[in-house]
């Protein structure tokens, strides 16, 4: 994906005015013309990270199709909020699947669309992780196998959030959910468990596999628009942060989500073909620590009875993406070995 850097004139911000860029390489949200396929009403949580992921993408993809998609959306948090009988929150053809047959249903309607001759018509499935990574799973790797034409949307907030909080496939290791309780000698969720779905559907050969999150919306919805110039299956991995299952406070959503790629604990980059093209790099790297404070569900870890080797682990998990992906340029390496040897004199 080839962009453009943009200059930061914020202190320790990340983030940008649109003011600072042309019309064209401005964002969907800023545009008075967007969509707003998920629209006001809906019933999601504050600083629900699944809406905010959502509204990004499916506005993005109208853009970059004209108007011209369909969505099916698999039984979760983002189907529960958004459509309480009889009401619902989306401007745009909208189907209700099962939760573990969105992907078998989004082939169906891309057929139907083919049959018909609609080919300037796409498709998008969508789900959490659990209607993604665990009760969907098969369904989705026979759309990787048949090639569908439908791009295919996980907003994982790790952890069947609807219906409990409790454990996933993408749950990381150490967390407490309903059932990950933190006690006995290897509290949370067990290391060495869950399912890699990027890497599994880089497995496929598909032209496209994609991960990005909520905190850099320039990055998210130039993947979308990307995503759609492909034809046959591809699929997005979006981490969206879950303040409520996560135990994060809600008005910290898109800084959790940013430490999670800052740490390597979550990695972004892009894939065509099972072969990746191109990542995001890490600007400044931050310990593990700094984001599993910040999340109740990892309490556990800290306070009165600590368990620094268990932090040390993770932080071996996020060092070993960042050696994968080659996610920290050797500059950004020599710089913050000479920050942290630096001493300020008395």
């Amino acid at each position: 994906m080839t962009t453009r850097p943009i200059r930061f004139y914020q202190v320790g911000s990340f983030a940008v005015g649109n003011r600072l860029l042309n019309d064209d390489e401005r964002t969907v949200q800023s545009d008075a013309e967007r969509t707003n396929s998920l629209d006001s009403g809906h019933r999601a949580c504050q600083g629900c990270g699944e809406a905010l992921g959502a509204r990004y993408a499916l506005d993005a993809a109208m853009r970059a199709t004209n108007g011209q998609i369909v969505a099916v959306n698999a039984t979760g948090c983002l189907e529960v909020f958004s459509t309480p009988y009889p009401e619902t929150s989306w401007r745009i053809p909208w189907l209700h699947s099962l939760f573990g047959n969105a992907p078998a249903v989004a082939t169906g309607v891309a057929a139907a669309l083919r049959v018909k001759g609609k080919t300037d018509v796409r498709v998008i499935g969508q789900a959490g992780d659990g209607g993604t990574v665990d009760i969907g799973f098969g369904c989705l790797s026979g759309m990787f196998e048949r090639n569908d034409d439908v791009l295919f949307i996980c907003y994982d907030n790790e952890g069947y959030m609807n219906t409990g909080v409790q454990r996933s496939a993408a749950t990381p290791p150490a967390a407490r959910t309903a059932t990950t309780e933190a006690v006995g000698p290897q509290p949370g969720n067990a290391f060495g468990q869950g399912k890699d779905l990027p890497r599994i559907a880089m497995a496929h050969d598909i032209a496209y596999v994609a991960t990005a999150t909520v905190a850099d919306l320039h990055d998210l919805e130039a993947k979308v628009e990307r995503a759609m110039h492909f034809r046959g299956a591809r699929y997005l991995h979006i981490l969206v942060p879950c303040p409520l299952g996560w135990g994060s406070a809600s008005n910290e959503t898109i800084h959790v989500a940013r430490l999670a790629q800052e740490t390597g604990l979550f990695p972004v980059f892009e894939a065509e073909y099972g072969v990746v093209t191109s990542v995001s790099k890490i600007r400044r790297q931050t310990p593990v620590q700094e984001y599993l404070v910040l999340q109740k569900r990892f309490a556990h870890l800290f306070g009165k009875n600590p368990r620094p080797e268990i932090v040390a682990h993770l932080q071996e998990i996020a060092n070993r993406n960042i050696e994968r992906y080659g996610l920290i340029d050797e500059e950004t390496v020599q710089v913050a070995r000479h920050a942290a040897s630096f001493e300020v004199p008395v």
